[in-house]
């Protein structure tokens, strides 16, 4: 029986639908409605066991449901905010790709900030109970060394991570000026299966085994949280019940070196890292290390990672293998060819 109702923008996405499939599965008095505009990394495939679970329901007893557009429509979120009466907001929906948004800033800009602030503005018009804003490590910038508290201050590098500051930034003013009772979790570097294959780990998968080279930004020291898209939704659904309003959260993973990741990658598959990375020039303004603290959502809430690197990488390869044709049919789409055709090149202007 359905008791709640919860909103899901961008969860035809890498983490949003690892979201959704967790929430579905632990939460079943919950229907979810998935908002998505279904732009390039936005994918109905990701989703498709969870519409084969649904498919023998009737309408009223669907406890999924995925709508067709933009954050950036208020006319469409009134429509859906006064037909489902939303208990929970997950905000997921962004643009995230940092070489694309140095590329070209202006989806960045109104996806990340004018969506969130339409979101939180039709959320306070109909009194939604809570609101969860997803974030990122990179609003902190590069940190040298110790550790970036959700105190921090934001140093933002790239146009994405100025876009997802400014979109937490709003977020924290709505929730001190007009008491949008809202939280905060900022994430680290998801890895899992369904992500869209530009991103590290899913592209030095997919290219080592297409026996393409594998092109690496500088040196490949650069250092990054690495977690588990399972670790995260878990921290996030977490957060969602038990922390009060207006709390601010990291979620982090283990720190790693990009090198590192393609070199325990490469050996798995039986490959010779030499014979297949190509190092490009560093992006723009590139940042060396993130380092996100996650002391407050583990003592708050006993919050813990679940799962390492060293224990499931050879799980995560496994899928990407398994699942074929879902990674070849992205890859073959000129969405996606243009720009890694560019990003290979280390080509940004």
């Amino acid at each position: 029986m359905i008791s709640r109702r919860i909103l899901v923008t961008g969860g035809s996405g890498f983490i949003g639908s690892n979201f959704i499939r967790y929430y579905y599965h632990a939460h079943p008095d919950t229907q979810i409605v998935n908002l998505d505009a279904l732009t390039y990394a936005g994918n109905p495939e990701n989703l498709k066991d969870i519409e084969a679970l649904e498919s023998a329901k009737s309408p009223e007893d669907r406890r999924y449901i995925f709508v067709q557009g933009d954050i950036c429509d208020e006319s469409l979120l009134r429509k859906l905010f006064t037909k489902y009466n939303f208990s929970i907001i997950f905000n997921f929906a962004a643009e995230s790709h940092v070489d694309r948004s140095i590329m070209s800033a202006f989806d960045f800009i109104r996806s990340n900030i004018e969506g969130v602030r339409a979101l939180i503005d039709v959320s306070r018009e109909y009194h939604i109970p809570r609101f969860v804003h997803i974030s990122t490590d990179e609003v902190y910038g590069s940190v040298t060394e110790g550790f970036s508290s959700e105190d921090a201050p934001f140093r933002p590098s790239s146009p994405y991570s100025a876009s997802k500051a400014s979109a937490d930034l709003l977020v924290q003013a709505w929730m001190r000026t007009h008491r949008l009772p809202a939280i905060i979790v900022r994430g680290s570097n998801n890895y899992g299966p369904y992500q869209y294959p530009e991103k590290l780990i899913p592209l030095v998968i997919t290219n080592l085994i297409e026996n393409k080279k594998i092109p690496v930004h500088g040196t490949g020291s650069q250092v990054r949280s690495w977690i588990h898209v399972a670790d995260f939704c878990a921290a996030i659904a977490l957060a969602a019940e038990k922390a009060p309003d207006f709390g601010i959260y990291n979620v982090s993973g283990e720190l790693r070196a990009n090198m590192e990741i393609i070199e325990a990658i490469a050996k798995r598959l039986g490959k010779d890292t030499a014979n297949f990375k190509e190092h490009i020039g560093d992006r723009p303004g590139g940042d060396f290390r993130y380092a996100p603290d996650s002391f407050k959502i583990e003592s708050e809430f006993g919050w813990q990672r679940k799962y390492s690197l060293e224990q499931v990488l050879d799980d995560v390869i496994g899928w990407y293998i398994q699942n074929r044709p879902w990674w070849e049919k992205i890859k073959s789409r000129e969405v996606y060819s243009a720009y890694y055709d560019k990003q290979s090149k280390a080509q940004y202007y």
